[in-house]
C-alpha cells in the first residue's frame, strides 16, 4: 500500500501544488479535497479511484504517524468493512481508513480524517493490573 500511496501523491502533486507529505496536518489537505469532490455533484462511482488514493494515503499517514501496519482484511472484514485493506494500531485495534474516506464523501465535515487521527493516535487499551486480572497472582511475581 505504501507504493499505491506514493502513485497517488505523485500524480495529485504534479498537478496541483498540494502539500501530501504525509504529516497529520496534511490530513486536513484530504478533507479539503473531498469537500471539492462533494461539490463538484460526482458520484462516488465516478470518483472512486481518487477516494481510493486518499483513503490510502490516509492510512499511510497512520503507518507512519502513529505505528500502525497495512493488512488485508479478513473474508469477514472484508464484508463488514468494504474495503480490501485497513490498518492495525499498536494497540491491536484495527481501522478502515479506506472506508472513512467514502463516509467523508458521503457525510460531509462530521467524518473529517484529521479528527479520526487525532481520536486514533495514542489511544490504548486500559492495562489491567496484574493482581486485578489474577488473585494471588501479585504474591508469585
Amino acid at each position: 500500500m505504501r507504493r499505491q500511496a506514493a502513485e497517488f501523491v505523485r500524480g495529485a502533486t504534479a498537478r496541483r501544488r498540494l502539500p501530501l507529505d504525509y504529516s497529520v496536518d496534511s490530513l486536513r489537505v484530504v478533507d479539503f479535497i473531498i469537500d471539492g469532490l462533494r461539490k463538484s455533484g460526482r458520484g462516488r462511482a465516478e470518483v472512486g479511484q481518487v477516494l481510493f488514493g486518499l483513503g490510502v494515503y490516509t492510512g499511510e499517514v497512520l503507518v507512519r504517524r502513529a505505528g500502525a501496519a497495512w493488512l488485508e482484511f479478513d473474508d469477514a472484514q472484508r464484508e463488514l468493512f468494504g474495503q480490501p485493506v485497513g490498518v492495525r494500531m499498536p494497540d491491536g485495534r484495527v481501522w478502515n481508513p479506506l472506508g472513512k474516506v467514502v463516509k467523508r464523501f458521503e457525510s460531509g465535515e462530521r467524518e473529517s480524517l484529521r479528527t479520526f487521527y487525532l481520536q486514533l493516535h495514542g489511544r490504548a487499551r486500559p492495562r489491567v493490573a496484574l493482581q486485578d486480572a489474577l488473585p494471588g497472582a501479585a504474591d508469585q511475581v
